[in-house]
């Protein structure tokens, strides 16, 4: 008899895990960078190569930084909500072009539109690597000292939009 209840029992458990990680929603992978420093950086612009854009360019300011590419088909349903949050003036948006080629890249916005302040080039991906990228689009809200506050996984939504970014950014821009 109790030959059969070790596996049974092994199995009930496992289905119990199975079930609670069946609820969890796999947008909101914790990330070990929240609350801590942004990875530094210097990477050169997309539309001024010649031109380089440090990550402490932006201290003093709560800023957005959006890891895009145009290969990304999930990136074409968050560009318009970037651009119509771009044209109100409330954050700027820095875009991290991830892994893609710069020609086809300035296509894609002069296309779709260009919400960024300014776009940078991570063309190896290492910059991605630092930020913890997973997949294209991520999102990460950064505070006045550098603090990576929040991030996004997947494409931003109105639902996220309204709900988190907008509120944690008012708050952050506030704060001293």
């Amino acid at each position: 008899m109790m030959r059969y209840l070790a596996p049974l029992f092994a199995f009930l458990v496992l289905a119990a895990f199975l079930l609670v990680g069946l609820t969890l929603n796999p947008r909101q992978v914790p990330s070990p960078l929240i609350d801590k420093p942004a990875p530094k950086f210097q990477l050169n612009q997309l539309q001024e190569s010649d031109k380089i854009m440090s990550s402490d360019d932006n201290l003093g300011k709560v800023w957005m930084l959006n890891v895009w590419a145009s290969w990304c088909v999930a990136c074409r349903d968050e560009h318009p909500l970037l651009v119509q949050l771009a044209k109100t003036g409330f954050v700027p948006i820095y875009g991290l072009n991830y892994k893609d080629e710069r020609t086809t890249a300035m296509q894609w916005l002069k296309r779709y539109g260009d919400p960024y302040t300014i776009s940078i080039v991570d063309s190896d991906g290492k910059v991605g690597i630092d930020y913890g990228v997973y997949g294209v689009p991520e999102t990460y809200v950064i505070d006045k000292k550098g603090i990576i506050r929040h991030k996004q996984i997947g494409p931003v939504t109105v639902d996220s939009l309204e709900k988190t970014i907008i509120p944690l950014i008012k708050e952050l821009q506030q704060q001293a």
